[in-house]
């Protein structure tokens, strides 16, 4: 989709509801309530953290999406594609300004350069404990990346036309906590397979963005 199209539509975002459970629900594994369930009580002292999906034109005027690749590393979020973002800081405001700096030591973005339109709904992630805030922002030419290599293996310039194409849709089979092997929904998006918390926010994102453009 030509950027310019995208950026006058974009702001319409502002008034509209949010999807939320019924976008979300579309992409969750099947053992999510499981393993909330084994986190008792120890989701009420969950981490709070925030991620921000980045939209930006490229070269040629076309809406790209900003995803990261994981490093691998003995963690429960080793080599998974996600959103730049992390967890919050004693330094940051809110969790705006946590999306904004993680982005910018993530993948070289300076905040100065993103303009954040939308707040989506959190998502919770048991096996880490974590409560994840997605934002939607907009960088209004093409940005330099530098990734931070001690934590990106790549980066994964997506189309936005990717992202909203029902063709991308797919199942990905995938080992539980507890041993057992299931399928989960997932976006093909440039090869890679992308599942979890991160297909749920990305849901969310589609299905908003699919009201106003």
């Amino acid at each position: 989709m030509n950027f310019n199209e995208f950026i006058i539509a974009l702001p319409k975002i502002k008034n509209i509801p949010l999807p939320a459970e019924a976008s979300q629900l579309k992409m969750v594994p099947p053992y999510r309530q499981e393993l909330v369930k084994q986190q008792g009580d120890t989701i009420k002292n969950a981490r709070q953290s925030a991620v921000l999906a980045l939209f930006y034109p490229d070269l040629e005027a076309q809406t790209k999406l900003i995803l990261i690749l994981r490093k691998t590393y003995k963690g429960v979020h080793s080599g998974q594609v996600g959103f730049p973002g992390g967890k919050v800081e004693l330094e940051d405001h809110d969790l705006k300004h946590t999306a904004l700096r993680e982005t910018h030591e993530e993948i070289g973005v300076s905040p100065e350069l993103v303009t954040v339109y939308k707040k989506l709904t959190q998502v919770y992630i048991p096996p880490s404990n974590f409560y994840v805030q997605p934002f939607i922002g907009v960088a209004d030419s093409t940005p330099i990346f530098t990734k931070q290599d001690s934590e990106v293996e790549d980066l994964l310039e997506v189309y936005l036309s990717d992202l909203l194409s029902e063709s991308n849709l797919t199942q990905k089979i995938v080992t539980t906590s507890y041993g057992a092997d299931v399928q989960v929904p997932a976006f093909n998006l440039n090869n890679h397979l992308v599942w979890g918390a991160t297909a749920m926010m990305l849901s969310e994102v589609k299905d908003l963005l699919k009201q106003t453009l």
